[in-house]
């Protein structure tokens, strides 16, 4: 069974580009401050110009031992070397393993109990529960689970399990002690107009 690091930043490109940063400058800026998994999560057209963003963010985390995940694109993460997250309408977990590598990590999105149910039967290696709180990261978010139901969803699972939607240093203590073992991080690692060095800053205060 694998280890998740307690931080797990997901590097959103609209996200990024809202706040003016690139993929890489954003990437190198957390592994400085000391993360060792990254998420790449793009949700539009996987054009040259986002897969050479994605290439030179899977070249920093070889650099840096790193872990890189890739979202929702099987093939993306197969040319990458890349780990694989999986959403509830994407490619299911047992096909997106006839795409990668033996041996590659996938993790699956779960909303609510039915789904953690169904995940217990599919191969991936962890599984995210969210949103936790809410989010503005989700254009069209599922309903908010809170403290108490993520508790309750531990229970539902032996795998490493990774929280994600509106987690902020003032509540992720609250998220890791319900049985959260990582906690996924989008707007709360990015501030409005945010710099690299606000980026350091925050990760390693999370990393703290």
């Amino acid at each position: 069974m694998i280890v998740l690091p307690k931080l797990y930043p997901i590097l959103d490109t609209l996200t990024l580009q809202a706040r003016g940063l690139g993929p890489t400058e954003a990437a190198e800026a957390l592994i400085e401050a000391g993360c060792r998994l990254l998420q790449f999560r793009h949700k539009g057209p996987f054009t040259r110009a986002v897969f050479a963003d994605a290439e030179a963010v899977a070249g920093l985390c070889r650099a840096a031992r790193a872990l890189l995940i890739v979202n929702d694109r099987a093939d993306v993460a197969a040319m990458l070397g890349a780990g694989l997250h999986l959403g509830q309408d994407d490619l299911g977990p047992r096909d997106a393993r006839k795409v990668v590598p033996p041996g590659t990590i996938i993790g699956l999105s779960t909303h609510n109990e039915a789904q953690m149910r169904e995940a217990a039967e599919e191969p991936v290696d962890y599984v995210a529960i969210g949103p936790i709180f809410a989010t503005g990261s989700k254009q069209n978010p599922d309903p908010v689970l809170g403290i108490e139901e993520l508790r309750r969803m531990r229970q539902l699972t032996a795998r490493p399990l990774v929280a994600i939607g509106g987690i902020t240093k003032d509540n992720a203590a609250a998220v890791l002690s319900a049985g959260a073992d990582s906690i996924a991080l989008i707007g709360g690692l990015f501030p409005t107009h945010c710099s690299t060095e606000q980026v350091r800053e925050h990760a390693r205060r999370f990393l703290a």
